[in-house]
């Protein structure tokens, strides 16, 4: 596993859900969700999850949400771990092919997401 999604319900699990089956690669991502767990509960399960995977690269769903502040946190003792907040599913079809390493493929995963929020029709264009 290279990154641990993880967010509020069922975000993280659907996310996951919805990247396999458009990939077929269900060797990328672990889950999380914050669903009744305290702070200190998701910090101590992502640092579970993050020890058992290897996983390097954390993507959650708001930036001052709890699964955010656990892995913001967690950084205070891993210097290496990455966290990208306000994921997306296109950011995470764009970091499953990207070989490149961890840093830079986030890096251009959340470039791609960013991009990838437009609001259609009305009148309104794309990049308007």
């Amino acid at each position: 596993m290279r990154a641990l999604i993880a967010g509020h319900g069922d975000f993280a699990t659907g996310l996951v859900s919805a990247a396999v089956q458009i990939t077929g690669r269900d060797d990328v991502f672990v889950s999380l969700s914050n669903r009744g767990l305290s702070a200190a509960d998701v910090a101590a399960a992502m640092a579970r999850i993050l020890d058992e995977t290897g996983a390097r690269v954390v993507f959650t769903d708001l930036p001052a949400g709890s699964c955010t502040m656990a892995a913001r946190r967690l950084q205070r003792e891993r210097a290496d771990l990455l966290v990208v907040v306000g994921v997306n599913l296109a950011t995470l079809l764009d970091f499953i092919f990207d070989d490149a390493d961890d840093a830079v493929a986030a890096r251009q995963a959340a470039e791609k997401g960013r991009a990838a929020i437009a609001i259609l029709g009305a009148g309104v264009s794309r990049g308007s």
